[in-house]
């Protein structure tokens, strides 16, 4: 490389990764925060979730489908800082969710089982945890229909529906290819790829923004398209569309195949373009929400995308990848910020303040929210190892 040519690369990786996110400073900070939650729960009965707005916890069992983000998030503490406390911490919280390996009710055994065990295992190489995440995936798998060819979501819906699919669950795939791979039963496999393709043929309209809900027939038939914790059916529920661009992303990574890598593209470049995505490119709880700019924001929308587009970015390659990096940069340094980011102390010891679970049913409006202190984390790690590696 001529020294100029050098130079110029050097200084456009420079500036993708200016020092305005500190990352040792935050996890040293997340670290004092998590010291106090645990001191909050001194047993694991009930899963660490979010805050009621009169200050006080909201914790719920661990067949609630968050209760692998808080043991996923002391794994990614012990990532970071090789401490022995935060891995004992970690593998107490996610023994806490262990017997729903063989929970069949629900399809969030992706978020519940390979955010805790998948990241323990990835850490501590533990052979049991194996095991449980093969147990988890066969329990995921018997939700799926073949003649529907998804993975059912709720058991019922609103208006009578009997087979609903969310935007959500293509978190819950990247738990099935982990099994394919392991085991060598490529059923695991061929139901992520039928489900993906599935819900991109269904899921999505012609701009690219996403439904919440598609209700099927038993013959596979779409019945009805719905927003169900967005602001209304046609609008786009900025969390929904955080879940596509993250499960898509995966999907490349998983596959290799190019149709999955230029979805996630379109299905990002309507989010990141959007009118209504303010500056600090952290969204409002839906992009159509009736009285922007007066409505809440969803920091765990923006924590769930930064996290994505670093891996986007990296799959992209070029001028386009790198503009998806500024952005995911753009996004982590706002959720770093005092607007987002709880001080010592404050926010119920959560690490990301002003996230909606769904205003739409009145629920989870302006709270923290566990997920978002997920994926703020695991951003945190995409960013450093991007700046490690310089881009």
């Amino acid at each position: 490389m001529k020294p100029i040519s050098f130079l110029f690369a050097f200084l456009i990786s420079t500036s993708l990764f200016a020092q305005k996110i500190d990352i040792k400073a935050q996890y040293a900070l997340a670290e004092k925060q998590y010291e106090q939650m645990l001191k909050d729960h001194p047993d694991t009965s009930t899963t660490v979730h979010s805050a009621k707005q009169d200050g006080t916890y909201r914790n719920l069992p661990s067949s609630w489908w968050c209760s692998g983000f808080f043991p996923g998030g002391l794994w990614y503490l012990f990532e970071q800082t090789k401490n022995p406390k935060w891995e004992k911490a970690a593998r107490l919280w996610s023994a806490a969710v262990e017997k729903e390996k063989y929970n069949t009710g629900t399809h969030d055994l992706g978020f519940m089982m390979y955010c805790s065990f998948g990241n323990g295992l990835r850490l501590a190489k533990d052979p049991k945890y194996k095991a449980v995440l093969i147990q988890s995936a066969k329990s995921l798998a018997t939700r799926f229909d073949p003649k529907i060819g998804l993975i059912k979501s709720w058991n019922s819906f609103k208006g009578g529906y009997k087979y609903p699919v969310i935007i959500d669950n293509m978190m819950n795939l990247e738990l099935l290819f982990w099994a394919a791979r392991e085991t060598g039963d490529k059923s695991f496999y061929d139901i992520a790829i039928k489900h993906a393709d599935n819900t991109i043929k269904n899921h999505f309209r012609p701009d690219f923004s996403s439904y919440h809900v598609i209700c099927y027939g038993p013959n596979g038939e779409v019945l009805a398209k719905k927003q169900h914790q967005g602001y209304v059916d046609e609008s786009q529920w900025s969390r929904g569309h955080a879940w596509a661009i993250y499960g898509y992303v995966m999907m490349y990574r998983e596959t290799k195949d190019k149709k999955y890598l230029d979805f996630a593209q379109k299905i990002t470049d309507y989010y990141l373009n959007h009118p209504n995505l303010p500056k600090d490119k952290i969204p409002y709880w839906d992009f159509y929400a009736p009285n922007i700019p007066n409505e809440e924001r969803d920091a765990s929308a923006g924590a769930i995308v930064s996290s994505a587009l670093f891996e986007l970015g990296k799959q992209t390659g070029g001028e386009k990848g790198k503009q998806y990096i500024k952005d995911g940069i753009t996004m982590l340094e706002s959720l770093s910020s005092p607007a987002y980011r709880a001080a010592l102390g404050e926010n119920n010891n959560f690490l990301i303040k002003h996230c909606v679970g769904a205003k739409s049913l009145n629920s989870e409006i302006d709270v923290p929210l566990i997920y978002a202190d997920y994926y703020y984390l695991e951003a945190l790690k995409r960013y450093q190892e991007y700046r490690k590696k310089g881009m």
